[in-house]
């Protein structure tokens, strides 16, 4: 069973790679590591590390050596992280010491989510029905874009050969919570975020009416919905079965409706050009949520062309991890791999016996395996808890 845990490099610099490898092996009965090998901005409070308790990444950085020669001619690079010069590169490290630490290696890796390329490519991010950017979501439907997903896993893969790759945002993302400082004081309810993250950028609309969709019908009706849930001194519902019913919320709009069954195209064939591009020895998964199709992801079309999913149910109950599951396995079909993700985070999981009945729920409902969010940012004491959850199911 795939056991894992994800992890950023500085938190294994500060441990030490012995003693890190020990605690995931030994304390936390873990197998796998699922390191960040592109990652965002962010501020992380770092209980584990002995000096730097707060912790601020580098934006938009990869944490490899990039191969020039596999990059030279892109218009959408990647930045190796100064992380990487100064602690040293902690993918290589783990790879030549599978076989002395026991742990296989997965990169945990960011694909469209990256704010430092949005800026320096405005042309290649998505736009919302005003035609604004979203800095932080470079477009799947963008052909740069694309190349630069393509050839960061490629890279990954054909020069550090991990076990896995777990692919983070190869799809649309939402309107909230993806950039800094954020101020909204209309109180967005979930369809006027879903609305204002419906991309119809240059790429989005060229793609979508070479596939025939009424891409313009659909945005003016985006742009009038935007602007009346602007005008209301209170949100107010305007889709009363949203998000439940999918993109049918929308049915009683044909463009809208049109476009969204669209939408899904330009996610699902670039996670199949990402896996096409990979090595073949290391599996590619699409690290997924509950309703993956609010950011275009068709999962059964997308399981086709990859190895499977890892669905993540952080705050969710048992019954409805059970749920998430043996709805992921259907779409993904019993040959692919099913991961769930769950996080260890107070007070959402507030006891080992929390996080051990949402591990068994999964792994009775026919997951393959559990990703434990995250190593560096809990307390040492809650990897007990993790060792209790892995107890559950093995």
């Amino acid at each position: 069973m795939h056991l894992s845990m994800w992890t950023y490099p500085w938190d294994i610099q500060d441990q030490g790679l012995g003693a890190f490898a020990a605690e995931l092996d030994g304390r936390a009965g873990l197998n796998t590591v699922s390191l960040a090998t592109s990652y965002h901005a962010g501020r992380f409070l770092q209980p584990r590390s002995p000096q730097q308790k707060a912790y601020f990444p580098e934006d938009g950085t990869v944490y490899f050596r990039p191969d020039e020669n596999l990059w030279q001619d892109k218009l959408i690079r990647p930045l190796m992280a100064g992380n990487v010069t100064e602690r040293g590169d902690m993918l290589d490290a783990l790879v030549r010491a599978r076989d002395a630490t026991g742990l296989k290696v997965s990169c945990w890796t960011v694909c469209l989510h990256n704010s430092r390329l949005g800026m320096l490519h405005p042309d290649h991010v998505t736009r919302n029905a005003f035609g604004n950017a979203n800095y932080y979501n470079l477009c799947p439907s963008s052909p740069a874009a694309r190349d630069y997903a393509v050839t960061l896993v490629r890279d990954i893969t054909t020069n550090y050969w991990p076990d896995m790759v777990e692919l983070e945002s190869p799809n649309f993302m939402g309107f909230a919570h993806e950039y800094h400082h954020e101020k909204d004081g209309v109180g967005l309810n979930a369809e006027d975020d879903f609305l204002l993250s419906l991309c119809f950028c240059d790429h989005c609309t060229a793609r979508a009416e070479k596939a025939g969709v009424p891409v313009e019908g659909a945005r003016r009706s985006v742009a009038r919905f935007i602007a009346e849930l602007c005008e209301r001194a209170v949100p107010e519902p305007q889709f009363p079965d949203f998000p439940a019913a999918g993109i049918d919320a929308f049915r009683d709009h044909p463009d809208l409706h049109a476009y969204l069954t669209w939408r899904s195209e330009p996610v699902t064939s670039l996670i199949g050009e990402i896996k096409a591009a990979a090595d073949p020895a290391t599996r590619v998964v699409l690290i997924d949520l509950k309703d993956g199709w609010l950011g275009g992801v068709d999962l059964a079309a997308a399981g086709k062309l990859c190895d499977g999913a890892i669905l993540c149910c952080y705050d969710m109950a048992p019954d409805a991890i059970g749920d998430v599951i043996r709805t992921g396995r259907a779409a993904i079909g019993p040959d692919k791999f099913l991961g769930v993700g769950l996080r260890v985070f107070y007070p959402e999981v507030s006891a080992a016996a929390v996080l051990a009945a949402r591990a068994r729920a999964a792994v009775d409902a026919g997951a393959d395996g559990v990703n434990f969010y995250n190593y560096g940012l809990i307390p040492a004491k809650r990897l007990d808890w993790v060792k209790a959850a892995v107890d559950a199911i093995t």
